[in-house]
């Protein structure tokens, strides 16, 4: 096995398996199904609906614990809840709350702001943002913090320009959102998966090798963790591809430049025909989803 089919084994290893996503249809579709009869009267576990984050983006792996959904009110909410003695977006969420929990009634359901949380006994935790389609073609929901208010999202034009930019790349940027997680998780990096995924966005445009095959991938992995190591270290927050939306974060770049030094040794190691040093250097890296 050369290095090309070490990272393809690799990639593979951290998709999301089918029983997991079997698992999230089926309670995307209790949860929908609930809301779209209490609050349209209409009989669908798939209207109006769709998943955002890093499962919308389908840059998760299989460690994800949150799945972010987004589900689309009817607009005549709005001017009922707008309207509302108090806190009127705290009373739509909890308008939301009740509908889902006559469905999940023993599960843990809380709120947290702008969404409603339910928490399973595996360890996903599904995050409700029930949101209303403004006239910009972003959404517009519920903060409930600080007495309440309205705040504006653009969920769909994040994931297009996501999207596309995986599909100029030949799928390499979904990869490598996805190895940086692991990475991530590996070496508890301190990064959000929308930091991850807006900085792999910035990177892979400009990189030379960007459409090419699993076989480049230890010069992506060196590339990119020099690109994170070089980010300025005074800067706080970043821009979201397609929304604009600032992205913050703080403190990786130590420990990109890490694994930026690793895989150059590791690199070193496949010239020289180490392959079993290589691949070591790469799960410390990566973690054991990574072949030894």
């Amino acid at each position: 096995m050369g290095v090309g089919d070490w990272f393809q084994t690799f990639c593979g290893n951290i998709r999301i398996g089918t029983e997991k996503r079997s698992s999230i249809g089926y309670r995307t579709g209790r949860i929908v199904g609930q809301l779209n009869a209490d609050l349209r009267g209409l009989d669908s576990k798939t209207s109006y609906r769709f998943y955002v984050g890093s499962y919308g983006r389908s840059t998760a792996i299989p460690s994800v614990s949150d799945v972010d959904l987004l589900y689309e009110l009817p607009n005549e909410l709005y001017a009922r809840f707008n309207g509302h003695a108090g806190n009127g977006q705290s009373a739509l969420l909890a308008h939301v709350r009740a509908s889902i929990q006559k469905t999940y009634s023993v599960t843990e359901i809380g709120g947290d702001g702008q969404v409603v949380v339910l928490r399973f006994d595996d360890g996903v935790k599904f995050e409700v943002l029930p949101a209303f389609l403004n006239t910009e073609g972003g959404y517009t929901f519920a903060d409930t913090n600080n007495g309440g208010s309205w705040r504006a999202c653009k969920p769909k034009q994040e994931m297009t320009a996501f999207s596309t930019r995986n599909i100029e790349c030949n799928g390499n940027l979904v990869e490598l959102a996805r190895m940086a997680r692991a990475w991530r998780d590996q070496n508890n990096v301190s990064m959000s998966g929308m930091l991850i995924d807006t900085l792999a966005y910035q990177f892979i445009n400009g990189w030379a090798y960007k459409d090419k095959s699993y076989v480049y991938y230890d010069w992506m992995t060196r590339d990119f963790f020099a690109f994170l190591a070089g980010q300025d270290a005074g800067k706080t927050y970043w821009t979201a591809p397609g929304s604009g939306s600032w992205v913050y974060g703080s403190g990786f770049q130590y420990k990109a430049r890490q694994a930026e030094l690793r895989t150059k040794e590791a690199i070193e190691y496949q010239q020289n025909n180490y392959d079993y040093s290589a691949k070591q250097l790469y799960r410390g890296i990566y973690g054991i989803d990574f072949p030894s």
